[in-house]
C-alpha cells in the first residue's frame, strides 16, 4: 500500500480537486468533488472534509485556489482570506501552504498579505511545471467553466497577464467551458430549420447539453445539476437545447437538435481559436506545440489540428500510470501544485 506524503489541492468555485503523492514522489491518487461555493462557505468545508477523510491525518497540503472569485465574497481579497480560513480549519493538524504564483508558496495564515498573487493562480502552477519539462508551447486547459491559454518557453511562464482582468483582456482566460457555460453565451443567432433564429436569453441549457447530444462529453465531467434540474440523458439535453430556439423535442426535431448542438460546438471552438490567435500573435515564433489539459481537452486537440501544430495530451506528461493519466490531466493544477510543493517536503 502506498504511503501518502503530500497533497495538492485546486480549490475552485465549482469543484475541489485533490492529488495525492506517495513517498516516492509519484502521483498516487486523484479525486474531484462538486462544490457550489456561491451557495455558501459550508459547501467548501464539506467538500474539503469529504476528500481529506480518505487519507491519514498529518499529511502536508499545498493549495491553489480560484474559489475567491465566487460571488459569495464581496471582493477577491475577501475571497482569498475567506477561502484560506476554511482551509485552515478543515486541513488543521498538518502543514498548509498556499500557492502564490511567481512568489511560490506562502503560509496559509499570511493569505491576506499575498491575496493578489494567491487568487486564481492555478493556471500558473500548471504552466510552470510544463515550462520545466518542455521547451516551448501553449497550454490550453479547458475545464467545465473556463479555458486558460498560457504560453511557456525557455523555462518560464510567458503569460502577458496575471490577474483575471489582465488575462481576460489578453485572450489568456475565457469564460467558456464544456459543462457549465450557458448556451446563450456562445451565439446570438443560430441556423435552425432554414432560418437564422435568435437564441433565448434564458438559462435553459448549458454546454454539457451540447456535448452530451454529440456524444463526446467525458464520463463524470458533469457533476452539477442540469439547467432545469432534470435528467442527464441525450434526450433530455436535446430537449433543453431546443428550448433555446422556442422549439419542443419531437420526432421531426431530433436531427435538428443534433445539428444545433454541432453548430454551437463550432461557435465555441471558433471563440477558442480566436483567443489562441491572440496569444500566438504576441509571440515571435508561431505556436508549434499545444498542450491540452482539463476535461475539455478534446477541443484543445482540435485547436492544434486547425493550426497545424503538434498536440500533446497532458495525460502523457504528468504520470506514467495509465489509470491516473486521464484524471491527472482533468485536474492538472492540483497535480501541478503537488509537484511544485515537493521542495517543501521534509528531507
Amino acid at each position: 500500500m502506498t504511503t501518502i506524503t503530500r497533497l495538492g489541492w485546486d480549490v475552485g468555485g465549482a469543484h475541489v480537486k485533490l492529488a495525492a503523492f506517495g513517498e516516492d514522489g509519484r502521483l498516487a491518487a486523484v479525486r474531484i468533488a462538486p462544490c457550489p461555493v456561491w451557495k455558501g462557505a459550508q459547501h467548501l468545508a464539506e467538500a474539503l472534509r469529504k476528500l481529506r477523510a480518505e487519507f491519514p491525518a498529518g499529511i502536508p497540503s499545498a493549495v491553489t485556489m480560484t474559489a475567491e472569485g465566487a460571488d459569495l465574497w464581496p471582493d477577491r481579497h475577501a475571497g482569498v482570506v475567506g477561502t484560506a480560513a476554511v482551509l485552515i480549519e478543515e486541513l488543521a493538524g498538518a502543514p498548509l501552504a498556499l500557492f502564490a504564483g511567481p512568489e511560490g508558496f506562502v503560509p496559509a495564515d499570511q493569505a491576506a498579505a499575498h491575496s493578489a498573487t494567491i487568487g486564481s493562480a492555478n493556471w500558473y502552477a500548471t504552466a510552470a511545471v510544463l515550462a520545466h519539462l518542455l521547451p516551448a508551447g501553449v497550454l490550453v486547459d479547458i475545464g467545465s467553466t473556463t479555458a486558460d491559454l498560457i504560453a511557456f518557453g525557455e523555462g518560464r511562464v510567458e503569460a502577458r497577464g496575471f490577474s483575471d482582468a489582465e488575462r481576460l483582456a489578453n485572450g489568456e482566460l475565457l469564460y467558456t467551458g464544456i459543462v457549465r457555460t450557458p448556451v446563450m453565451a456562445l451565439a446570438g443567432h443560430v441556423p435552425f430549420a432554414g432560418r437564422l433564429v435568435p437564441l433565448m436569453a434564458e438559462l435553459y441549457a448549458t454546454t454539457a447539453d451540447i456535448y452530451r447530444v454529440l456524444d463526446v462529453l467525458p464520463d463524470d465531467a458533469d457533476l452539477h445539476p442540469a439547467a432545469d434540474g432534470g435528467a442527464k440523458s441525450a434526450e433530455a439535453s436535446a430537449r433543453r437545447l431546443l428550448r433555446m430556439v422556442g422549439e419542443d423535442l419531437t420526432a421531426a426535431n431530433q436531427t435538428r437538435a443534433r445539428r444545433l448542438a454541432y453548430h454551437l460546438s463550432q461557435q465555441q471552438l471558433h471563440r477558442l481559436a480566436g483567443a489562441l490567435d491572440v496569444v500566438a500573435s504576441a509571440r515571435e515564433d508561431d505556436v508549434g506545440l499545444v498542450v491540452g489539459a482539463g476535461i475539455g481537452r478534446f477541443l484543445s486537440r482540435q485547436l492544434a489540428e486547425r493550426r497545424g501544430a503538434a498536440y500533446l495530451d497532458l495525460a502523457d506528461v504528468l504520470t506514467d500510470d495509465p489509470a491516473l493519466a486521464g484524471p491527472a490531466a482533468d485536474c492538472a493544477p492540483a497535480v501541478a501544485v503537488g509537484l511544485l510543493s515537493a521542495a517543501l517536503a521534509p528531507g
